[in-house]
């Protein structure tokens, strides 16, 4: 099972450095979201999956094996906060570099000469 796992998790992050690495901006902004998505993966399961495990429990005679680890919950609830706000502010740059520019293609952008 954490073969499997860790080949999902090495496709997703290989898969999102592809797309980052193309000249289009739609594959530079699903290769920042599938990262996102890589990453949040990564971190759920570096955390062990317990069925039914409370984080905390009130009583002090349950097994610590038991429980939940709440730390790398809380990581990844900030990495999927921290993804959305890099995707957010990936796509308006590019938004806002298209219409400055007025080309999708990343290669093009080298030149100062478009700039207004």
């Amino acid at each position: 099972m954490n073969l499997i796992i860790s080949l999902i998790i090495g496709v997703l992050f290989s898969a999102s450095l592809f797309l980052m690495f193309q000249k289009s901006f739609f594959k530079l902004i699903i290769g920042v979201i599938l990262f996102g998505y890589a990453t949040t993966f990564f971190l759920f399961t570096v955390g062990g999956v317990t069925k039914n495990a409370p984080p905390l429990l009130s009583e002090a005679k349950a097994a610590v094996d038991q429980l939940a680890d709440p730390l790398p919950q809380a990581l990844t609830l900030t990495a999927i906060v921290i993804s959305i706000g890099v995707q957010l502010f990936v796509i308006v740059l590019l938004k806002k570099v298209y219409e400055e520019v007025g080309t999708e293609d990343l290669d093009e952008l080298n030149t100062t000469d478009k700039i207004k």
